[in-house]
């Protein structure tokens, strides 16, 4: 018998690019919003500054450092309510997403969510996925201090498991989330959906890098535990 064989012991999700494909949207209602308040940006790196990190630190970089918490969750608030109306017709989950959910629930597999997004989000989507019964943790980026790439996200989200980081195996698709991921001392899956996935490959710390989830098995995952761990 596989001394791995009951591992990992908790599959970490993130939700936006991985779960589902909200990610064009995101970049869209940030594009807006820069438009709207004459702030210049780059049409192509704005995906790399936007999609991964909280809108927090992403309104401070934009908006500079002297933008009050007050007009940081007011213009927080608009970006996301914008996002919801946009993106409630197309809510679907990505190809691979409910076979593998469905393989891990099966075996036992306990489930958790960390996304950066805020709850409402959250929430509202994964409603309509109906996918929330699924998951035994759900943490949110109204629950952090520290943005990724700060490891604090996962470290909680093993927190509210009970588990060791190690025992878990994250994935995610955004360069700050594998960060995040491997400075938590987690193994992390990249998933080839937001970004090329040789660049994942080359520029991260990703213990598999994958096209979609229809790629993904629990068998794969198990495997990654014969694999020797960066260290955070």
């Amino acid at each position: 018998m596989s001394p791995n064989l009951f591992l990992p012991a908790a599959v970490i999700f993130d939700m936006d690019g991985v779960l589902v494909d909200t990610n064009p949207f995101h970049v869209r209602k940030w594009e807006a919003l820069l438009t709207g308040y004459g702030i210049a940006f780059d049409h192509k790196t704005l995906p790399m500054q936007v999609l991964g990190p909280g809108n927090d630190p992403t309104l401070r970089h934009f908006f500079g450092e002297r933008i009050t918490a007050e007009d940081r969750h007011r213009l927080s608030e608009e970006l996301e309510a914008s996002f919801r109306v946009a993106f409630a017709p197309h809510a679907k989950p990505l190809p691979g997403v409910e076979r593998l959910i469905t393989e891990c629930h099966d075996h036992g597999v306990l489930m958790a969510l960390a996304s950066a997004a805020m709850s409402k989000n959250v929430f509202f989507i994964l409603d309509a996925l109906k996918l929330r019964p699924f998951f035994q943790v759900i943490l949110t980026g109204d629950e952090i201090t520290h943005s990724k790439p700060h490891p604090e996200i996962f470290s909680k989200t093993a927190q509210k498991l009970a588990l060791l980081p190690a025992d878990c195996v994250v994935i995610e698709d955004s360069f700050v989330g594998i960060e995040a991921a491997k400075s938590a001392g987690m193994k992390c899956v990249a998933v080839a959906s937001t970004f090329p996935a040789p660049e994942l490959r080359d520029h991260t710390r990703a213990d598999l890098v994958i096209q979609t989830l229809e790629a993904l098995t629990l068998h794969k995952l198990r495997e990654l535990f014969d694999r020797p761990t960066y260290e955070p």
